[in-house]
């Protein structure tokens, strides 16, 4: 079943709409176009102006529509974050260019020059929905601009503490991860946990949904250790935790390679191994295959069932691997589509049309927004061993009602 660059991914819809409501999908679907088409430039689809010190509306780079919605993207597009955003730009572009969407212009603006005045600039150039920024600290100064004109904003961001009735945040959520990881660990016996966490907020975020697992799915919780992020400071933490043991589980809330220094300690001179458990940020790393301390390791995250054939296409367009994050521009801007079909132009975007509890479909699986505006997504989880990753409880396609 191909999905990106055949003819067959209009088969591969209408197979969608069979198990998520046909109604829902947020898909607008035709063939990709040929895979050896031009690099898109940096300037997107269309590009605002620089800022400038006031946010006067822009007539000539962006000539009045009657028969398209205006969509701002807000990523920064220089600086030390440029390479994300550039990605996340050129994904939008490729949905457009998948979808043969003729309804919508996406303009993006660069935040890297000031989130505020991007927001701003794109207020006043008449947008009707807000794509990004990027991270929650910037959040904030987008809603600012933008709840005054009425406008929403899907943001980037994973931290639910941002979102709210006009802001609905799209990213990958630590919090789901644990507790869909902590659920299944329990169903194969986990019982008492243990918990590396690094300081700050990443590290609060975890061991607080750590806990609230362990309270709806029970086991306990034994001991934690923090460590500041550096080459040893996991190690020493992991050592410490070793030697009080008395667990049988521990949860490495951190990326994958600190994840394998922590393990090698946690099982060095140690009869009976435990279980290790990681987060979302372990997707995609080939190195955890390659650590024995990781055998039988669990983690939960978006099904890369689809990534493959989305990153295969992005490749050939735009010559690179795409940042994981892309996938977060393609499929806000296949959820734009699909509640566009029922959008006038120029008229304000229905954003209750995001609150659809039958959930929407895209590259990274189902998703769908709680009321508080935090995405809900569908998560597998993924088993480390005998030199593999693979899933081994598959992610839900789609929400009952």
């Amino acid at each position: 079943m191909k999905l990106w660059n055949t003819p067959d991914w209009t088969g591969w819809l209408m197979d969608a709409a069979r198990r998520l409501r046909g109604r829902n999908v947020a898909l607008a679907g035709a063939a990709m176009l040929a895979a050896g088409c031009q690099v898109i430039p940096k300037t997107d689809v269309a590009t605002a102006p620089p800022p400038g010190p006031a946010p006067e509306p822009s007539a000539t780079a962006l000539p009045t529509d009657t028969g398209r919605h205006r969509i701002a993207l807000l990523v920064p597009m220089s600086g030390d974050t440029a390479a994300v955003g550039q990605a996340i730009a050129n994904a939008t572009t490729m949905a457009l260019l998948d979808t043969t969407a003729d309804n919508l212009r996406i303009t993006t603006y660069d935040t890297s020059e000031g989130v505020a005045t991007a927001a701003r600039k794109a207020i006043a150039d008449g947008n009707k929905l807000i794509l990004g920024p990027l991270t929650a600290d910037a959040v904030p100064a987008v809603q600012a601009a933008a709840r005054p004109a009425g406008v929403p904003v899907i943001a980037f961001a994973n931290d639910a503490a941002v979102a709210g009735p006009d802001v609905f945040v799209i990213g990958h959520m630590p919090e789901q991860s644990i507790r869909r990881t902590v659920a299944f660990a329990r169903s194969r016996g986990a019982a008492r946990f243990a918990v590396l966490v690094p300081e700050g907020d990443y590290g609060a975020r975890a061991f607080s949904a750590l806990e609230n697992a362990l309270r709806d799915y029970g086991g306990s919780l034994v001991r934690k250790e923090s460590y500041a992020r550096g080459n040893t400071s996991i190690v020493s933490a992991a050592a410490r935790l070793r030697a009080a043991g008395g667990f049988d589980t521990v949860l490495v809330a951190d990326s994958a390679r600190l994840g394998i220094d922590a393990a090698g300690e946690l099982q060095r001179g140690v009869r009976t191994r435990a279980r290790i458990l990681g987060t979302e940020l372990w997707s995609g790393d080939a190195a955890l295959a390659r650590a024995p301390a990781l055998e039988g390791a669990l983690f939960a995250a978006v099904s890369d069932q689809r990534y493959k054939r989305f990153a295969d296409s992005y490749a050939a367009r735009f010559g690179a691997q795409p940042y994981r994050a892309a996938t977060l521009g393609y499929d806000a801007v296949l959820l734009t589509l699909r509640v566009a079909r029922d959008w006038k132009v120029g008229s304000p975007f229905p954003k209750a049309e995001l609150y659809d509890k039958g959930g929407f479909l895209g590259v990274d699986g189902a998703f769908r927004f709680t009321r508080n505006g935090v995405i809900e997504r569908a998560l597998e989880v993924r088993e480390v061993k005998g030199g593999e990753v693979t899933p081994v409880d598959p992610a839900p396609t789609g929400f009952g009602k």
